[in-house]
């Protein structure tokens, strides 16, 4: 069981970053249909495939690079909803002899990663409605933490008790979690919008950018036929910039106020190793963050933004289970 939840977590975060790269290449639609490509199973490659594919979707050629993107970041998550099948049938056949075995857990996950893939469905026949690809990337971090909370249940991960500067931390912490999972969904929105360039400039956006905000528009869903590419104007996608750039504001002040309050109170070296990880994780996705504006967005550092944007959540994940755990 422990080794099917690790090879999952190490699926997930594949299925993240190739997400991330798909939603970057402008892979999104690569294949306009689901969840086969141009009406196969793979991506159509000799001519008589070509032509029929051409016939079947004659308003998006095909594009040969941009449709392998999308399908093997469908192939790895249909491998990573096998495997938590797996492991939600393992926990209810082991509860029987084992009734400490999470049960609730690997079937919520279960159920989570059904909801995904019916989230990847509505993001092509939506044709990347904003609303349905945020979820489904809140959905995949989602999916990584109780992944990892579930890694942490079986090998009874714990803080040891009596460290009572650690118990005050619980509220901070939490608060903390909500923090950055509100922080990623604002940068999911950004994303989904193709907002992340609107500003150019730090700490916030160059020119007159206060009285250009939109706060309304910027969080409306404009109906239309597609949203590839996004279909707000200029001041909308700057409002959503603005609030991404202080949400990480936000972040940096309450993470780290954690930190500050976890070094002078934590006594145990779980927790205090913990908040090592959170201290590295954030420092990095900061830096990243200004990478992408200070280099306009080179596609490994975007990819690496989600990536150490999902590790940031997961290590308080666990701090909050650490924290919970101590007697």
């Amino acid at each position: 069981m422990r080794s099917f939840v690790k090879f999952s977590i190490i699926l997930t975060l594949c299925v993240i970053i190739m997400g991330a790269y798909t939603r970057l290449t402008d892979a999104g639609l690569g294949c306009p249909d689901w969840p086969g490509c141009y009406g196969f199973l793979t991506v159509p490659t000799q001519a008589e495939q070509v032509a029929q594919a051409q016939e079947l979707f004659p308003d998006t050629p095909l594009e040969n690079h941009k449709a392998w993107n999308e399908m093997i970041h469908r192939y790895i998550a249909g491998l990573l909803g096998i495997v938590i099948l797996m492991i939600a049938i393992g926990s209810l056949l082991r509860v029987r002899h084992n009734p400490t075995q999470p049960v609730k857990l690997p079937l919520f996950l279960l159920a989570l990663v059904t909801f995904q893939a019916a989230l990847g469905m509505w993001t092509v026949t939506m044709n990347l409605q904003p609303f349905i690809v945020m979820a489904h990337l809140l959905g995949g971090f989602s999916t990584l933490c109780l992944l990892y909370l579930l890694s942490l249940r079986l090998e009874r991960v714990h803080n040891p008790t009596g460290d009572y500067g650690a118990r005050a931390l619980k509220g901070l912490a939490l608060l903390s979690l909500l923090v950055v999972f509100g922080q990623i969904a604002l940068g999911g929105w950004v994303a989904a919008n193709y907002a992340a360039m609107t500003c150019t400039s730090l700490p916030i956006c160059e020119g007159d950018w206060i009285n250009r905000l939109d706060i309304a528009g910027a969080f409306s869903v404009p109906e239309a036929s597609t949203y590839q590419y996004g279909v707000h104007n200029f001041e909308e996608r700057m409002t959503m910039h603005v609030a991404h750039r202080f949400g990480a504001i936000v972040v940096m002040l309450v993470v780290g106020w954690l930190l500050l309050q976890g070094y002078r109170k934590a006594q145990s070296k779980v927790i205090r190793n913990n908040l090592n990880w959170i201290a590295l994780l954030l420092t990095v996705q900061v830096a990243l963050g200004i990478s992408n504006v200070v280099f306009f967005l080179p596609l490994s550092v975007a990819v690496l933004h989600n990536l150490f944007g999902v590790l940031l959540l997961a290590s308080l994940v666990g701090l909050n289970y650490k924290l919970a755990r101590n007697a």
